[in-house]
């Protein structure tokens, strides 16, 4: 695999995360409002109250708007795999690619398949047998997730493989491994309850406004009512999930961690910065700059989050980089330079096996040095220590954000669901305010998340196995950048039309 400029991948990385940004805005609300929209009509067949259908079937409407556009941007991005990544995909594809194949299947065909009933049933099918669609195509939609996000786990924590040095693919070995990864698990309910908690915020956001215009009220506190509680339990469950994301990556990607506290030096007992300020003066992972122009920190937090033991060593990114550091199994983690020259012999233990091999001699040597190197072989692609090195103040900021969200959240919606459950939401107009202008924070918090995941395990396409250089494929740079321009432009219209629809049909308002 030939490195490639830095201008190339730079602009690779860029179309990819421009695609990933612009579809995690549709995605999210999909399956908030999906659930939230199952739950209103779940209500109206057991109570038979109008009111309940006319709500479910507004949220519908917006579900449907955003689920369409939602699939046009996901397509675009499982392709850009083979046009701008195509070292990647030959790499690992019949890994990556089977639950990205098992979720077109399985989970995109079970939502495709209900989604018309659910759309044009209501006076062709039974109530139940409605409901019934309703909730398979909120259930085709997540299990769309769980089989995306079981790839995007993969990709931070590669289990279930082996490296076949005849066809330089890497091979499933464990299926069950890759569906079953604690990585996988995690990631699946942490971004599935963030989607819920956008929903969330929407359905209760515009509810406020109709309340702030004083029209369909009733329909608009049954809204609020819903998001409210639905909300509060999701925010509750995602700071559970966040505690386990941040353990999984304390034991499987610790330069992630120590670049989401910005973390350069070590220490027992760790604490977590609750608030705190990045030196811009800070150039390097091996300056003596003060990493912090302040920092308020919950003493210890950081150790007992990630090695669930308060006294615990947090490697910090100059501990990772020089290695020797402690660690519970007893084993000496190995320093960049060592593992680089680990990875070097087994790429040049798979040159020397194909090599031997076309020349019909015995390959054993080689393929033995390969699989005792094989664990750091993306490293025999890197440089020098910073590679290793995240955007620290990128990671930073996106993760200390996101966790500062998340507990304003909690706040609003019991502030909501109190004041609601006094029947004062009606009259309040400060927190109907609140409530409209907190839906963008819903939206930032997600793309927060992810920049703190895939930002924070640069430069790995896949953990310590293939870096982004080794990954890109070999097009001219400029062609990107013109796709890329292309892509914003069709993305933003896109936008812009989803934003136009949208408005329209909740100015328009709920109707039977």
């Amino acid at each position: 695999m030939e490195l490639l400029n830095s201008s190339l991948i730079d602009w690779s990385r860029a179309q990819f995360a421009m695609t990933a940004g612009y579809h995690w805005l549709f995605v999210p609300l999909t399956l908030g409002l999906g659930v939230i929209m199952s739950i209103m009509e779940t209500i109206y067949v057991r109570t038979g109250d109008e009111a309940w259908k006319k709500t479910a079937k507004f949220w519908q409407t917006i579900f449907g708007i955003n689920f369409a556009i939602g699939v046009a941007t996901g397509i675009i991005l499982e392709f850009q795999f083979g046009t701008n990544w195509s070292n990647y995909s030959w790499f690992v594809g019949d890994i990556f690619g089977a639950p990205l194949a098992i979720e077109g299947i399985v989970a995109f065909f079970l939502e495709a398949t209900f989604i018309s009933i659910m759309f044009f049933g209501w006076n062709r099918v039974s109530k139940k047998a409605h409901l019934t669609a309703t909730w398979l195509t909120i259930t085709g939609a997540t299990l769309s997730a769980y089989w995306i996000l079981v790839a995007n786990a993969w990709m931070q924590y590669p289990v279930g493989m082996e490296f076949n040095p005849d066809t330089v693919r890497n091979e499933m070995v464990d299926f069950w491994a890759l569906i079953s990864s604690p990585v996988a698990i995690n990631k699946f309910f942490h971004t599935v309850l963030s989607g819920w908690g956008l929903g969330a915020s929407f359905a209760v956001g515009i509810g406020a406004w109709y309340l702030l215009k004083k029209r369909d009220v009733d329909f608009a506190l049954k809204s609020i009512k819903v998001g409210a509680i639905f909300g509060l339990v999701s925010f509750v469950f995602l700071a559970v999930t966040g505690d386990g994301s941040g353990y999984h990556v304390a034991q499987k990607q610790p330069m992630k961690l120590a670049a989401m506290e910005g973390l350069y030096e070590g220490q027992h007992g760790a604490g977590l910065v609750a608030l705190g300020m990045l030196n811009p003066a800070k150039k390097s992972y091996n300056d003596d700059v003060n990493p912090y122009i302040f920092k308020i920190e919950l003493p210890k937090l950081l150790s007992l989050m990630g090695y669930r033991d308060a006294n615990a060593f947090v490697p910090g990114v100059k501990d990772i980089v020089d290695g020797g550091f402690p660690v519970k199994s007893g084993e000496t983690p190995l320093s960049f330079e060592a593992k680089k020259e680990k990875g070097k012999k087994a790429v040049k233990a798979l040159a020397n096996f194909q090599t031997v091999k076309k020349e019909g001699r015995d390959t054993s040597e080689y393929e033995q040095a390969l699989k005792e190197n094989y664990a750091y072989f993306g490293y025999g692609y890197l440089d020098k220590p910073e590679d290793i090195v995240p955007n620290v103040p990128l990671t930073f900021y996106s993760f200390h954000l996101m966790v500062m969200i998340g507990l304003y959240f909690i706040l609003m919606f019991a502030i909501v669901w109190y004041y609601h459950g006094k029947k004062k939401m009606e009259t309040t107009r400060w927190l109907q305010y609140v409530a409209l202008w907190s839906i963008p924070l819903a939206y930032l918090a997600g793309q927060f998340g992810w920049i703190v995941a895939e930002v924070g395990r640069q430069p790995w396409t896949i953990q310590d196995v293939l870096p982004v250089n080794a990954a890109v494929s070999g097009l001219a740079t400029g062609n990107v950048v013109i796709t890329f321009m292309l892509f914003v432009l069709l993305f933003t219209a896109l936008l812009i039309a989803e934003i136009t629809i949208m408005v329209k049909q909740i100015k328009k308002g709920p109707e039977l």
